[in-house]
């Protein structure tokens, strides 16, 4: 099967902590459509439910879960057609075994070659300032640090092109992005 290149949908990623919530939320209100957080969405649901698909009970299973949820949101968006931010994506999955040192299966690999997303990522850097932890985000800022790492290795690997996001207000982040979104539509369209 060749592989999906959904060359609207952007990717938003980085370690806990760093603003990405914050960002998609701003560029959602500046009209862009936007995909939340699987992992977090995920966490709440599974805790209302005492399901064992959580970091805190059964890493396995809650990074299946969060490979499903990135498909779906994956497969929505990509019909969409127009620019779609994805606050994160497959690869984060990836990321986030590799983290706690679990393997990899076969078929998350395989989904991370087979669904791609714009070749431009953006990618927030950690920043200790803003950093804070709550009912869903139980990380330390240097588990953030580490997770950041592994995201930035990640899309690398894969060979995505990453867009660090400058420590700012949101406003300028958002407009960073922005335009970032604006220079790889007008490169997609040269092409």
């Amino acid at each position: 099967m060749q592989p999906f290149n959904a060359r609207n949908l952007f990717i938003v990623t980085g370690g806990p902590g760093a603003g990405k919530t914050t960002l998609i939320e701003a560029l959602q209100a500046a009209g862009l459509a936007t995909a939340p957080e699987a992992g977090r969405a995920i966490i709440r649901a599974q805790r209302a439910i005492d399901g064992p698909a959580r970091p805190d009970r059964d890493r396995a299973l809650y990074a299946e879960l969060m490979l499903s949820w990135e498909l779906r949101s994956y497969e929505t968006a990509r019909a969409g057609g127009r620019p779609h931010v994805c606050d994160r994506g497959i690869p984060d999955t990836i990321g986030y075994l590799r983290l706690i040192g679990l393997p990899v299966p076969p078929h998350l690999e395989k989904a991370a070659l087979m669904f791609r997303y714009n070749e431009t990522v953006f990618i927030l850097p950690p920043w200790p300032e803003i950093y804070t932890v709550d009912t869903e985000r139980a990380q330390t800022l240097d588990e953030a640090e580490r997770t950041y790492e592994a995201m930035r290795a990640v899309y690398t690997e894969l060979g995505y092109r990453l867009s660090p996001v400058p420590r700012a207000e949101v406003e300028e982040r958002r407009d960073f992005v922005l335009d970032g979104v604006r220079k790889a539509a007008e490169r997609q369209a040269r092409a």
